[in-house]
């Protein structure tokens, strides 16, 4: 059962605007195609009638609503990570992604105390993002420290510990992505051997053209050369979306249309986590989206939520992670995401 009210007047406002909106990620894409080239189908090409939010069984799985703490650095400086977690706990949520184990956190902290906070406050550490390479030999990176990161990351208890750094250290050609691949496979194998997952969470850039041969999206070669059993992948939807805007055209201009949505349903395996983050669609914005609170975008994540729960045997398979990258009050965006997320319902 949920421990959020679904009263409020302010959620059914939202939502009915949701109902109202229609704006697409697909149409964004076949308007940069051309009148030539259908849309593909895609999350936010469908937006649900306020009528159509539905009245079955809540969309969202039970125990998987997590947050990435990156969207709460300011008040995690300020306060504490104690405050925070009460808050949390408070709106709902289930789990905690981490990005850094301080964040500026007011006092010291050690890694069992912050194991300790968020239990008792009902939250479960999921994950953590770390860098990837650094020239500095100590830095605090998978590629100069990766013991130390898994130590952490056991202390923690994480199931996943993984890196929001792009695949690009040796470059945007098919071989320098084959040369991060290899690494990513290093650092699954090792992650595995303590019974943890490595991941990688996407921006949109991923979705480019390979340097080298237009025809060949990065994206695909990072699919392609990582062990699926090592190598597991955060989907973050909003830059996907991004993505799918900026990269519907090969350089020489020709269609290249895609869905994110398809390639989870591909390889549905390999995406444990997703970031839940929401965008307002802006063809002149250069990515297509100006982010905002979940719910206040035009991302279909009833759809695409469902679509993904509704593969056999998968409904709990899945974490999901708001996030907002730059929110204007964080414990509002936190608050009024969990409402949105919660709120919705499966079409009868």
């Amino acid at each position: 059962m949920s421990r959020i009210s679904h009263n409020d007047p302010e959620l059914s406002h939202r939502l009915t605007r949701r109902g109202m909106l229609g704006v697409a990620a697909g149409a964004t894409a076949a308007a940069l195609l051309g009148a030539a080239a259908p849309a593909p189908a895609s999350a936010a090409t469908t937006a649900p009638a306020a009528s159509a939010i539905g009245r079955g069984r809540p969309v969202l799985p039970p125990g998987r609503l997590g947050i990435q703490l990156y969207s709460l650095r300011d008040k995690v400086s300020t306060l504490g990570f104690a405050p925070v977690f009460a808050e949390l706990e408070k709106y709902g949520y289930d789990e905690i992604e981490f990005a850094g184990y301080t964040q500026g956190s007011a006092g010291p902290i050690t890694l069992a105390r912050l194991r300790h906070l968020a239990r008792d406050h009902g939250l479960t550490p999921i994950g953590s993002h770390v860098g990837y390479y650094s020239d500095d030999p100590n830095a605090y990176t998978f590629a100069q420290n990766l013991d130390r990161v898994l130590d952490d990351a056991q202390a923690l208890g994480l199931k996943h510990i993984g890196t929001a750094s792009g695949p690009f250290r040796y470059g945007s050609t098919v071989d320098a992505f084959k040369r991060a691949a290899e690494e990513f496979n290093t650092y699954g194998a090792a992650a595995r051997a303590r019974g943890m997952k490595f991941y990688q969470h996407n921006h949109s850039d991923e979705f480019a053209f390979a340097a080298d041969d237009p025809k060949v999206r990065l994206y695909d070669v990072l699919l392609a050369e990582t062990d699926p059993d090592l190598v597991h992948l955060e989907m973050d939807i909003y830059w996907a979306y991004a993505g799918q805007f900026r990269f519907s055209k090969r350089p020489d201009g020709t269609p290249a249309p895609f869905d994110p949505l398809d390639y989870v349903l591909a390889h549905s395996h390999r995406y444990p986590l997703f970031h839940v983050k929401d965008g307002v669609s802006d063809p002149t914005n250069e990515f297509g989206y100006r982010m905002t609170d979940v719910g206040d975008g035009d991302i279909d994540y009833q759809r695409f939520i469902s679509t993904v729960t509704h593969l056999r045997g998968q409904r709990l398979s899945h974490h999901w992670q708001t996030e907002h990258d730059n929110p204007t009050d964080s414990l509002s965006f936190a608050r009024r995401s969990s409402a949105y997320l919660h709120s919705l319902r499966e079409k009868c």
